[in-house]
């Protein structure tokens, strides 16, 4: 049987990374993060910074930035890894001018063989306004296929904003 997966989706800064934390915190089991920034700016690092302090000790970090197997395959049924977050991710495999498609395609197929319980956290860039140039363009079309697919594939989806989580598939244990 699959491991369980649970995508929350919101806006910038609207709590959801927090609320994934504390699910993990709540699951008791071993506890693994992530990380799929990278650091290129002082404000990166800070937002980092933040994001290692808000957490605490006790999490095993992956820091791999386009490799979805390479960060999952490894990990084992007792754990519960927080992909922080799909967004990204993606943003990694943008700019790094990958296939899109190929690269979700292999995402995935690494959630669906993960052996660890998932919780996948993406930000929803489709309620602002149309960006005013192509890349941003392509960027806010290509998250909103990805959370579309995370969505379908995914146990429980949460939509979180300010602080708050509204359940859009599954149940809140």
């Amino acid at each position: 049987m699959p491991a369980p997966v649970t995508f929350i989706l919101g806006g910038a800064a609207s709590g959801k990374s927090e609320f994934a934390e504390n699910l993990c915190f709540k699951s008791g089991k071993s506890k693994c993060y992530w990380a799929t920034s990278q650091i290129l700016d002082d404000e990166m690092q800070i937002k980092v910074d933040r994001h290692l302090k808000q957490r605490g000790s006790g999490w095993k970090t992956l820091e791999e930035p386009l490799l979805a197997k390479a960060a999952l395959a490894h990990l084992q049924p007792d754990e519960i890894c927080l992909v922080d977050c799909a967004t990204m991710w993606l943003s990694n495999h943008l700019m790094a001018e990958n296939d899109l498609s190929e690269a979700q395609a292999e995402l995935l197929t690494a959630i669906a063989e993960c052996e660890a319980e998932l919780i996948i956290v993406s930000n929803e860039t489709g309620l602002g306004i149309v960006p005013d140039n192509a890349l941003a363009r392509r960027f806010r079309e290509s998250q909103g296929r990805l959370n579309i697919a995370l969505a379908a594939q995914a146990d429980r989806v949460i939509q979180v904003t300010a602080g708050l989580p509204l359940v859009l598939k599954g149940a809140l244990d």
